[in-house]
């Protein structure tokens, strides 16, 4: 309850912040550690979603943050709360997305005798966060959340954690609010753009890959116009197919986990790379293969928002260091040279592209993803998102769906397992007209799957494809090329998910044959509930291109699993 004193609470002057900096959401998992926060939710505009588990929570936020680039907001409570929502602050910090985890913490006057649930927050959280610090005044509240507003956002996005002492929350205090946070947006120098514009002239193989965060709708047309008037061919990076349409007959696929050959060999190929706000981490650069380090084979130009990531593996002819948002705008004052040495291979790089994901691979069984794949791109509306954990059957995704506007694959680029479901309910709370629909392995969702209770609470009707063929696929497929033939540890005895999302009060539903999807997942649209549909799959078709006894028998014969 507000004072008539002028006095305002922590947990009161905290939430002011985050409605003064836009917050429209914000997600949690309860704790008696912040309830005078909690407490001021009462009185705010923002919506609180409960989580029933703080994973889910952090994930949902590091979606809403991925998707509109504003920070994601999560509330937990301390020790465990923490420990659990650290899942989603590491995909925040691999992923470059700005979120901020508020923890309930101990009071002051307990600090540092181990007291019940305490945790050294700057400790716990300092190597996977951009800040994580700890509010001892409540009058400092509103400088520590616009920093952290800042910090998350500028440079290279990240997460924050603030940890937040319960008498704090309580204490009483006079103090002025901030003002709404703007991004501070880097602008690529003249000199930069005129040196580029020398070396695009100069290039007769160039290629573009775009990846990364801080991008923009504006952005992404931007980067289209200027990949249409030097007809260049545009690659994007793992699990940022969002960043170009694929429909765009400049577009050449994505580099990620089972790319094209063909793309690989353009890229390995090519005279000079342009890349644009990605890192070029482990799964986009084929283990660090596709670029000689320190010094690339090519000419590479590397633009990126953190000036930290520049030279930090490739060392670039041409290093800018911008947000892509200002990069791209300022690829509007560059010309083409008269005559285009590269004329030509925009087609060929897409002709390739369409040739490698147009029909979908023969695989064992009754079900084939690939094909469900072709029929989600062929139906659903460009504007509908796709979200997805990490497991062998998100290669699928990545090769048969075609993403055709900005921001719409919501991927851990970490690699984070039990991700895709909660970041369905966190797209679906920001864009509820939207739809949305979870492609996930039967083990990834499983890690997450208790708040399909939320969906229901809250009315989300995200849909749910779940790739059930009873193994964690990822693992076993490593065994197979390594250990052939010694299965331990990645047999999975999976629930009957139709009665699972019955029993929590949604639609479910058993596709035994790739033809009785469509129907399927006309009947789960048609419910207005959270969906399940349930894809029994058979373990054998482990990838777009592999089999289990394939790969057993290629690792046999090269010498693999023998005494």
């Amino acid at each position: 309850m507000r004072s008539n004193d002028g006095t305002r609470t922590g947990g009161q002057i905290l939430i002011d912040q985050l409605a003064i900096h836009g917050v429209k959401h914000a997600f949690c998992v309860p704790g008696e550690s912040y309830l005078a926060a909690l407490d001021a939710f009462h009185d705010s505009d923002i919506k609180l979603t409960v989580c029933r588990h703080e994973s889910t929570a952090a994930m949902m936020a590091e979606a809403v943050g991925k998707v509109t680039g504003k920070p994601g907001i999560c509330f937990v409570t301390r020790g465990p709360g923490a420990t659990n929502a650290s899942a989603g602050i590491h995909i925040a910090q691999q992923d470059s997305t700005p979120v901020i985890l508020f923890v309930g913490q101990v009071g002051r006057h307990m600090r540092e005798r181990e007291a019940f649930q305490e945790l050294d927050y700057r400790a716990v959280f300092g190597t996977m966060t951009k800040w994580a610090t700890e509010i001892d005044d409540p009058a400092r509240i509103p400088e520590f959340v616009s920093r952290a507003f800042h910090t998350a956002c500028n440079g290279r996005p990240g997460p924050v954690v603030i940890a937040l002492p319960e008498d704090m929350l309580t204490e009483r205090v006079v103090t002025p609010d901030a003002t709404a946070f703007e991004p501070v947006e880097i602008w690529p120098g003249l000199t930069d753009m005129s040196r580029l514009q020398k070396m695009l002239w100069a290039a007769k193989r160039p290629i573009v890959l775009a990846g990364g965060s801080r991008w923009s709708d504006a952005a992404w047309a931007a980067l289209h116009r200027f990949a249409e008037r030097f007809q260049i061919p545009v690659a994007t990076t793992f699990r940022r197919g969002h960043l170009f349409d694929a429909t765009h007959p400049n577009y050449a696929g994505d580099v990620g986990i089972g790319p094209n050959p063909k793309l690989l060999a353009r890229v390995k190929g090519a005279d000079l790379v342009l890349m644009i706000g990605s890192r070029m981490s482990e799964m986009a650069s084929q283990s660090y293969t596709l670029f000689d380090i320190p010094e690339p084979q090519m000419k590479l130009v590397h633009v990126h928002p953190g000036s930290e990531e520049l030279g930090r593996v490739y060392h670039p002819a041409l290093a800018i260091n911008a947000a892509p948002t200002a990069f791209c705008s300022a690829l509007e004052g560059l010309q083409p040279p008269n005559d285009i040495p590269w004329k030509g291979e925009a087609d060929t790089a897409h002709a390739d592209y369409v040739a490698w994901t147009e029909k979908a691979t023969q695989v064992p069984g009754n079900v084939n993803l690939g094909e469900v794949m072709v029929w989600l791109r062929d139906n659903l509306p460009a504007d509908s998102f796709i979200t997805n954990g990490a497991g062998n059957f998100a290669a699928w995704i990545h090769r048969f769906y075609r993403f055709r506007k900005f921001a719409t694959h919501v991927g851990p680029t970490s690699g984070s397992m039990g991700y895709g479901f909660p970041a369905s309910l966190g797209v679906k709370t920001a864009y509820p007209q939207n739809t949305v629909v979870c492609i996930a392995g039967d083990g990834d969702f499983m890690m997450t799957a208790q708040d399909f209770a939320t969906a229901v609470q809250y009315e989300l009707p995200v849909i749910v494809v779940i790739h059930d063929n009873g193994v964690y696929g990822t693992i076993r497929m490593h065994q197979e090329r390594e250990y052939p033939g010694r299965v331990v540890a990645t047999a999975l005895k999976n629930p009957d998910f139709v009665a699972y999302a019955k029993a929590f009060g949604g639609f479910g539903v058993k596709v035994e044959k790739t033809a009785d999807f469509p129907a399927a997942f006309a009947a789960a649209q048609k419910s207005g509930l959270p969906s399940i549909i349930h894809l029994k799959i058979d373990p054998e078709g482990i990838s777009p291109s592999a089999t289990l006894t394939g790969l057993r028998e290629k690792s046999l014969a090269a010498g693999h699993g023998k005494k």
